[in-house]
């Protein structure tokens, strides 16, 4: 109603009118006090997002925690605009559309059409109505896991006109010999405690929902059968990196059970990784993890037989015995993210300008490296002597300089003598192309193995221990080649049991596999 001619005579009318607006009205009243509470919690959880994106926070905070906090904040923002829109249905009959980058669903995914008709296709003239058009849209829908029974007939076959005996065909080759298990569902077993960090005990709980029971120790002798046959697979694994010339190397902790004493011991997981892929290498990237109950030297040192070239490590002083070797075979580089590091915590201690400087000039170094990502050896050490090492002469006499000021006992006198003490080998990069400026490579490989340490908290053996690492290498190798590593190790494990030649491991490889299904 646009003017008052509009409105009815009929007081009773008039009432009513009012009393719909002021119903209108109330409803509009509360649902602007609801959208502005609404908008407090949402400024609250934008400065909490800003806070975890962009603020300060140590160098050593896991990312995978990080994105805990990430997420967390993202499902309440969703939680609020569901809010928002049941305002919006209340009021205007239908929410407002939303802005979102939805992208598109992969075409390899089956397609379940539905076709939803109208009721009554016959237009009002009598005739029947034609297509000219249709709305598509897609949803991403899921089939929750389900087991199935693969059942195997063998029919007996007999003569009757003689008794030339019974033929039979033999009996395919499985994994568990007379037992339950396909070498897909071993496979499953294996990723989601490896790849997904799900402990057996809860995978065993999961299958107990489904009906299926199966016990922890049935699933742990599944995975121990695996793990022998895929011995051979693993040691190809770690004869071809160190065929390379250019490796990195790292150790993290693995807790074992020590039953004699009632608790755990520290062992530790020597990570050994070949990434090409900065300076457009030919070999493919892998990483092989091998356990050793401590962190000595020596251990490095054996893990190491057959290798030379240069290792990109971080300060640990074992890997010096490796300079030890008759040979000589075998280079350091350095790793400038620890020198980094060394300098961030002084700064972040106070107010800290020399910390502040050394930091600006690996920062520069940094930037030179993102630019040169993906380019030739050549390419990228020709950069290096123009650009990166005027930074380094520099950087030399501010360390000297620097140095000669402060306490050697203070923190910032224990960062300078830190790169001080390894600064041929952080200097290397400037003599070969193919050193990168830091060793995150091999550190990125290792945080699976955190994630996966802890949900299992331990080991509970060190042969354990080592067939953790062993089956870590191998998916962690299909993850730097993208292969999804279900179908590698289901169609390896396949390949074995039905007599794949150890001559022909090579073809095995997670590399060798992405290269035939391309």
């Amino acid at each position: 109603m646009n003017s008052a001619s509009d409105l009815p005579d009929d007081i009773d009318a008039l009432k009513a009118i009012i009393l719909a607006q002021q119903e209108q009205a109330a409803v509009h009243t509360g649902v602007i006090a609801r959208k502005e509470v609404r908008i407090v919690r949402l400024e609250k959880l934008v400065a909490d997002f800003k806070r975890a994106l962009f603020g300060a926070k140590s160098e050593k905070t896991c990312p995978e925690q990080f994105e805990l906090a990430l997420e967390d904040i993202e499902a309440a923002q969703e939680a609020i605009h569901a809010d928002d829109e049941a305002d919006d249905r209340q009021v205007r009959g239908k929410p407002r559309p939303r802005k979102a980058n939805r992208g598109s669903l992969p075409k390899h995914l089956p397609r379940i059409e539905e076709v939803i008709e109208p009721e009554n296709i016959v237009c009002d003239c009598g005739c029947e109505r034609h297509v000219i058009g249709e709305d598509v849209s897609e949803r991403l829908d899921i089939v929750p896991a389900q087991f199935r029974v693969i059942v195997t007939r063998r029919p007996k076959y007999a003569c009757r006109s003689c008794e030339g005996g019974i033929t039979q065909a033999p009996a395919p080759a499985h994994l568990i010999a007379g037992g339950m298990p396909t070498e897909a569902i071993v496979t499953h077993v294996i990723v989601s405690k490896y790849a997904d960090h799900l402990p057996l005990y809860r995978q065993a709980q999961i299958y107990s929902r489904q009906g299926i029971d199966l016990d922890r120790s049935t699933l742990a002798a599944w995975v121990g059968r695996a793990a022998f046959e895929l011995t051979p697979v693993y040691e190809a694994l770690l004869v071809s990196l160190k065929q390379s010339a250019k490796l990195f190397m790292d150790e993290t902790t693995a807790p074992v059970l020590d039953p004699g004493r009632r608790k755990t011991k520290t062992g530790y997981f020597w990570a050994l990784t070949r990434d090409d892929r900065p300076w457009d290498g030919e070999d493919p990237p892998g990483v092989a993890f091998t356990y050793a109950p401590g962190r000595s030297g020596q251990y490095a040192e054996d893990i190491l037989k057959g290798f030379s070239g240069i290792l990109q490590v971080d300060g640990y002083a074992g890997y010096n015995r490796l300079l030890k070797r008759p040979a000589q075979d075998v280079r350091l580089a350095y790793c400038w993210a620890h020198a980094r590091r060394k300098l961030h915590e002084v700064s972040q201690s106070g107010t800290t300008p020399i910390a502040d400087e050394g930091l600006k000039q690996i920062t520069a170094l940094y930037r030179i490296e993102k630019d040169i990502r993906g380019q030739s050896p050549e390419a990228r050490l020709e950069a290096r002597r123009e650009r990166s090492k005027p930074i380094i002469a520099a950087f030399e006499v501010w360390l000297s300089a620097n140095r000669a000021r402060a306490s050697t006992k203070s923190p910032l006198g224990e960062a300078l003598k830190y790169i001080a003490k390894y600064w041929d080998g952080l200097c290397l990069f400037l003599q070969d192309g193919h050193v990168e400026l830091d060793n995150n490579s091999v550190e990125r490989t290792i945080r699976p193995i955190t994630l996966n340490r802890k949900n299992a908290l331990f080991a509970g053996h060190d042969a354990g221990a080592q067939n953790w690492a062993m089956l870590a290498s191998l998916i962690e190798t299909c993850k730097l080649n993208a292969v999804d590593p279900h179908t590698w190790l289901t169609a390896t494990l396949q390949a074995i049991v039905n007599g794949h030649k150890q001559s022909r491991i090579d073809e095995l490889m997670p590399w060798s596999y992405a290269a035939s299904t391309a």
